[in-house]
């Protein structure tokens, strides 16, 4: 909800701007009262929070009890909108400006007033555990739990105990009872994120869990009726999954109700300067000055291909705000960016052995030249991955059994691969 200072001035001075960020506001279903006032005009009572924004020949940005001071040259400049955008989503929700994005909200939003199942795809680091939030938060649900579990991130051995809880005495070390993410969740929402890393014998129970609105805690003999709305998200291609018998049909037609996609990034690039804006605020140095984004800088951004989406434009920004530290805006020359690393196999094929690999990211080579132990480490695992994938054709199973670990390590890591921007190849 934004009301502004309907002043003669404050029409003449910032009508645009008002106009195109109320438009982005309405479509982020954005309904905490924020007023925007020029800085020239009287000061107004407000219940809500205040952001006062005035034309100068420069641009800043400050923030400042409940809402800020943002001071913008041009009303046609993207950083100029942008910047007013995370401000004001700097209390949490979606930041977002792109159509695209925009369009996926406002689908999240219709589907929070129901209860239908939803299944999120899309590359690691697009924003799917964002998107489940606000689609909890715009639901009936609100006031209920909203619990996250990473199905990749939790040893096969206890995914099941935490997700359906156990009984006192059921296994080894069990010297309580465990009610489980499932009944934390009641009356609320459970997120279960990489849900295609998932074992299939869990994948049966889950099933019955969803449609029989009950769970059994390991150990106990009678099931417990619970009341949770389940979101799923998946970063790898779930029918291809259940084609290659690595997933449940049926649960896959269970979840798969009504079914989103979250773009990379890249294909969303009007998301990238209220991202960084929103970035460049949750990183600041506290009793530091804000430092501006660049036209330069933006166009830098924008013309990246972010393999690491979200993640990796954070990890740029937080890098850009260390290296401008001191300046009044960051700009192009303290853009650096995520060297992806495989292709560590392809330089090793297309350079000479004596080469070591070249980095250009400051976190590669430091000023020093010396190479840091885990980035070696961490080329070493890498290398012994893809060149055993390679000899094995792609077979994942058979691939693991080689590398002496379980087939869900190997998905784990080649997971964490991708993220970091290390393209795997075709792996199956």
């Amino acid at each position: 909800m934004i009301g502004v200072n309907e002043s003669a001035r404050f029409t003449r001075q910032h009508g645009a701007v008002a106009s195109r960020l109320t438009g982005i506001a309405t479509s982020l279903f954005f309904e905490r009262p924020v007023l925007l006032a020029d800085a020239a005009d009287p000061k107004s009572s407000h219940e809500g929070r205040t952001i006062v924004i005035e034309r100068s020949d420069s641009a800043s940005i400050a923030l400042a009890g409940k809402g800020g001071h943002l001071t913008y040259s041009d009303p046609g400049h993207e950083t100029t909108i942008a910047a007013l955008v995370a401000m004001l989503c700097a209390n949490g929700g979606p930041v977002a400006a792109d159509p695209v994005s925009l369009a996926v909200i406002a689908l999240a939003d219709r589907l929070a007033q129901t209860d239908i199942p939803v299944l999120i795809h899309g590359p690691t680091g697009t924003g799917k555990e964002v998107l489940s939030k606000f689609i909890h938060q715009r639901s009936a649900r609100a006031d209920q739990p909203f619990i996250a579990v990473n199905c990749a991130a939790i040893p096969e051995t206890m995914l099941e105990a935490l997700l359906f809880g156990h009984e006192k005495g059921a296994f080894t070390g069990a010297n309580a009872t465990g009610e489980g993410f499932f009944r934390a969740a009641d009356g609320g929402t459970l997120l279960l994120d990489e849900i295609a890393e998932m074992p299939l014998s869990l994948q049966a129970k889950l099933l019955r869990a969803l449609q029989e609105g009950e769970v059994v805690p390991i150990g106990a003999t009678s099931p417990v009726k619970v009341d949770v709305r389940v979101i799923a998200c998946a970063n790898r291609d779930l029918p291809g999954e259940v084609a290659a018998g690595r997933f449940r049909e049926d649960l896959f037609y269970r979840l798969n109700v009504f079914p989103m996609t979250l773009a990379p990034l890249a294909e969303r690039t009007g998301d990238i300067a209220p991202l960084a804006f929103a970035m460049i605020l949750r990183h600041r140095t506290k009793g530091q000055a804000i430092p501006w984004l660049s036209e330069a800088a933006l166009a830098t951004l924008k013309a990246h291909k972010w393999p690491g989406n979200v993640r990796e434009l954070e990890n740029v920004i937080r890098r850009a705000l260390l290296l401008s530290s001191g300046k009044d805006s960051i700009a192009n020359e303290h853009i650096v960016f995520d060297t992806p690393v495989r292709s560590v196999a392809a330089q090793e094929r297309a350079e000479p052995q004596s080469q070591p690999p070249v980095y250009q990211g400051v976190y590669e080579v430091p000023p020093s030249g010396a190479r840091r132990l885990s980035k070696i480490v961490r080329e070493s695992e890498a290398n012994a991955i893809m060149q055993t994938l390679d000899a094995c054709n792609g077979r994942r199973a058979e691939a693991a059994k080689q590398l002496g670990i379980s087939e869900r390590t190997l998905r784990y890591r080649l997971a964490s691969f991708r993220e970091a921007g290390i393209a795997v190849g075709g792996a199956r």
